[in-house]
């Protein structure tokens, strides 16, 4: 997304409250080119000689006027070089630029101009994290090179992995032009047409086609979105504390599909070699899961085996490599990975389903799709399973971006079938608010850092516009750089409340913040809030609630189960060491013996502590020391009910503000939905992490 793309709201309300690649080499600051007065602008028409051929495009463009990067801003310029554009256009079979039609030139200009700055060193292995002025997701690859000195090795950078980029990191005064040795490639194909070009995947592909799942993927752009300035109150206060947010809308609502599928080598390791092969590997999964089904016979019922081997395989969102968990930049400083794997839960495509995605340290780093463990161990309930490893896109060799979505390799085979069921997913699942809509994820709010929707004087930093934000007590929005995106009732599936009452944003991710993965879904005003939660496994779960209490505007909840009330209304605003929750410190404990006494205690009143295998930052001025949510009175969780999951059922819990009050704060930050085989284990007690 970029700015244009929103249409910018400074809604002042109160939320109490950069990439790392492993192909990165650093050149280091003080080696940057920097053209000092220069805007992107002098810098393309001072080097005509290399670059007049893309001038020429971007000023036969409609979409791009060449002014705009002689303003002050931030940009990103990949200038493709007149060889490149010669190239271009012979590949075309024309002569001249003049050749080209106005729409081409649209296509060419906006695709190769990001509207916020990236260095190389910003970026991970993976999708950039804005948009381009065409609405596309460009990726960057890498890998080694020998150059003409005999034995160095330097980095290559790829965009959508064939447009190299030759020189890179030039900084200007409003961004940073990367020169590219040809056009990048504008996608315009939805995911399951981009899928089909891809030989390496093509039996998946045969049962894609088989199922018809593709034409469930053909959705790009939501028509019936709109959202005017008009409908909201510039600088509309919804409650008073100390900190204030600048919320923006998007001004066009996108789908988003992700895959995560088997080549065709994978399944001949598993001797899956035809259709037929994988029609009879899908019934031995599915028929043993679900046998009430298994004579479905016709492949486009939802309930068909191979029908639900295929759907497993996607999630209705758009999930980037190095966003299908939290970054490694972030993980480093804030989670024990020594004890516990970074993981997320989806919901995908075959109804009623789940994948988890973990994110191990160690040798064995990476993305995998139902692996459970600590890193190449067993975790503290003794299982260890190793699922199925992702590839980062340098591994995949090739661009699987789509207009609509985005595939991802895996070196083994993925199904949710009972030991997906029975094993991997029988563990506590906390699972982050921010991911519980995937709109959430497909418009980038989550996780997104502060200049990535905000420039200059409004909302953004531009010394240094890709950092996660920092806590500011500030009430001008002009000056505030932290940025949040705002989501009207209607385009967050899976979440129902009314604009009238309930106002709902994805906050901007900042590490010194008390919220697990550095942000959270606040939801302010007199809220009546509804939302799904992820299926799991048949079974019976306790349902819980993590936010952060002890805030005046906390105001008092009211939960309810598939419209049944969990309990009593729960005040909010109390302190931890309030008797009525009891938190005490472990120091204060003493031995574990009492702190796993006290634990249970605390339990039985419906509270938890929070999590010991995430911290916070702490600030720089050292008034909040980094220390881990264990630690701390308010970080805590609520348990609020337990229930059966038959696992053909959805559950819709809903959060009620209680107290008369318009300015009311609920700092939503992640369940917990926890198997009965590990809350209530008198063998193997649930951990504290």
């Amino acid at each position: 997304m970029n700015m244009k793309k929103f249409n910018i709201i400074a809604v002042i309300l109160t939320a109490l409250g950069a990439f790392s690649i492993g192909c990165d080499d650093d050149p280091g600051v003080e080696n940057y080119y920097t053209a000092k007065g220069d805007m992107a602008s002098t810098y393309l028409t001072s080097r005509s000689d290399q670059f007049s051929e893309f001038i020429n495009i971007i000023n036969r463009s409609e979409m791009v006027n060449f002014d705009l990067l002689g303003t002050y801003g931030s940009y990103t310029v990949f200038a493709p070089t007149n060889d490149a554009v010669h190239n271009f256009l012979d590949g075309r079979g024309l002569t001249s630029i003049d050749e080209l039609s106005v729409a081409d030139c649209d296509t060419i200009a906006a695709t190769h101009i990001i509207e916020s700055s990236y260095f190389t060193t910003d970026l991970s292995d993976g999708t950039m994290p804005t948009m381009n002025m065409l609405d596309r997701y460009l990726t960057i690859t890498c890998d080694s090179d020998t150059v003409a000195t005999t034995g160095t090795i330097e980095i290559a950078y790829y965009i959508n992995s064939y447009s190299r980029l030759i020189v890179y990191d030039d900084s200007v005064e409003n961004g940073v032009v990367h020169t590219v040795d040809r056009i990048i490639d504008a996608t315009t194909q939805m995911l399951p047409d981009l899928m089909l070009k891809d030989s390496t995947i093509s039996l998946f592909c045969q049962a894609l086609k088989l199922t018809h799942l593709d034409d469930s993927m053909r959705l790009y752009k939501d028509e019936t979105y709109v959202c005017s300035p008009d409908s909201f109150e510039e600088g509309h206060t919804f409650s008073t504390a100390s900190e204030y947010d600048n919320v923006f809308y998007m001004e066009n609502r996108y789908y988003g599909y992700t895959g995560f599928i088997e080549p065709n080598s994978v399944y001949a390791e598993h001797e899956i070699y035809d259709i037929d092969d994988l029609r009879q590997h899908a019934k031995e999964v599915y028929d043993d899961m679900y046998p009430e089904d298994a004579d479905v016979t016709d492949e486009t019922d939802r309930r068909n085996s191979l029908n639900r081997w295929v759907s497993y395989h996607f999630l209705d969102r758009r999930a980037h490599y190095d966003e299908l968990t939290v970054d490694n930049r972030m993980l480093q400083q804030c989670f024990d990975r020594r004890h516990w794997d970074v993981a997320d839960w989806y919901e995908t495509m075959l109804p009623y389903s789940i994948m988890k995605v973990s994110f191990p340290s160690g040798t064995q780093a990476g993305r995998y799709v139902n692996r459970r463990g600590v890193q190449n161990r067993k975790d503290t309930r003794g299982v260890f399973v190793a699922g199925a490893k992702i590839s980062s896109p340098s591994e995949a060799g090739r661009h699987t971006e789509a207009t609509n979505g985005v595939y991802h390799y895996i070196n083994d085979l993925i199904d949710y079938g009972r030991n997906t069921q029975e094993v991997v997913l029988n563990e506590r699942m906390r699972i982050d608010a921010s991911t519980l809509s995937p709109d959430f994820m497909t418009s980038g709010a989550r996780g997104h850092e502060v200049g990535a929707f905000g420039i200059g004087s409004v909302g953004g930093d531009p010394e240094n516009p890709h950092k996660y934000g920092i806590w500011q007590a500030i009430t001008d929005p002009k000056q505030n750089i932290n940025t949040c995106i705002g989501f009207k009732a209607g385009s967050a599936k899976n979440f129902k409340y009314s604009d009238i009452q309930t106002h709902l944003h994805v906050r901007n991710r900042y590490l010194t913040f008390w919220s697990y993965q550095g942000d959270e879904v606040t939801i302010c005003g007199m809220y009546d809030v509804t939302f799904k939660l992820p299926p799991v496994p048949e079974g019976d779960y306790e349902f819980r609630i993590a936010t952060c209490i002890d805030f005046s505007n906390r105001g008092i909840i009211q939960v309810y189960l598939d419209d049944q009330p969990c309990g009593i209304p729960v005040d909010m605003r109390i302190a931890g060491t309030n008797p009525i929750v009891g938190w005490r410190s472990d120091n204060d404990l003493g031995d574990e013996e009492a702190i796993a006494s006290y634990d249970k205690a605390m339990h039985n009143r419906g509270w938890m502590k929070g999590p010991a295998s995430y911290r916070n930052t702490g600030d720089s001025a050292g008034t909040s020391p980094a220390s881990y949510f264990r630690t701390y009175a308010n970080t805590l969780r609520r348990v609020f009910t337990t229930f059966h999951s038959d696992g053909k059922t959805d559950h819709w819990i809903r959060v009620q503000q209680k107290l008369e009050s318009t300015n009311g704060t609920f700092a939503f930050d992640y369940i917990e939905l926890c198997p009965k085989s590990v809350y209530n284990n008198e063998y193997y007690p649930e951990d504290r992490l």
